[in-house]
């Protein structure tokens, strides 16, 4: 078994197609971060386990995904590879092999979904344009080869625990990458579907989110010496 983590912040509209598309063996864990639209009760009756997370914070919800994982884990000792991706339908649960199979072979110990769009805009350029100046960052100043810091991804849940992440915001998956490199982690990339997700987006549709997630990036980076000056558009 692999539990999948989607932090959840009224996702009530995508929850049903995502948690119905999940493949035989992955057990979706939802995060709900104070959703006011349901979807913690929709998630619930689509057979995910729903864990709430009152401190508002994509980290905040992933970590709690995390925890809950482990004690499930403790419990049933079933699931030792994780993964996480949003739960606003703009990745397919069905690809989630692709990111967790080099996991479970031994072949490498993270790897994230570099996302390509499945259609015209789903991607909006001025996001495009942040990622890619992030990524280049990471390759070179942290030497990391991927090109996308991709939401969806998978590693070993034991592993993950002990690399001690610390931010609770936008910085999280960012923070991931960096401390496993450090850590001397093998860290993969594969090509995964973008769709242009349900509703709005929480970060890039926003010009108060997107200056949160500039903002929660910047100061991961700086904690982990790759400089304050890097501009990161999201």
């Amino acid at each position: 078994m692999i539990d999948v983590v989607l932090p959840c912040l009224n996702e009530a509209e995508a929850l049903p197609w995502v948690l119905e598309r999940m493949p035989d063996g992955y057990r979706p864990i939802v995060v709900d971060n104070g959703s006011t639209d349901g979807s913690d009760r929709v998630a619930a009756a689509h057979g995910a386990l729903v864990v709430r997370e009152p401190r508002r914070g994509f980290g905040a919800a992933c970590h709690a995904g995390l925890l809950a994982a482990d004690a499930r884990w403790a419990a049933d000792g079933a699931a030792e590879v994780i993964c996480f991706m949003d739960a606003d339908a703009s990745l397919d649960p069905r690809q989630l092999p692709l990111v967790a199979d080099p996991v479970v072979a031994g072949e490498s110990e993270l790897v994230l979904g570099r996302r390509v769009p499945a259609e015209r805009g789903a991607w909006p350029l001025h996001a495009r344009l942040g990622n890619a100046v992030l990524a280049r960052r990471l390759r070179r100043g942290a030497g990391v080869a991927v090109r996308d810091l991709g939401p969806m991804r998978a590693c070993r849940r034991t592993a993950l625990v002990g690399l001690g992440l610390t931010d609770r915001r936008f910085g999280y998956p960012l923070e991931m990458v960096l401390r496993a490199a450090a850590a001397g982690w093998r860290v993969a990339e594969v090509d995964v579907s973008y769709l242009p997700r349900a509703g709005r987006s929480k970060v890039t549709g926003t010009v108060r989110g997107t200056l949160r997630a500039v903002a929660d990036m910047r100061a991961v980076l700086a904690e982990h010496g790759q400089g304050q000056r890097t501009t990161i558009p999201a």
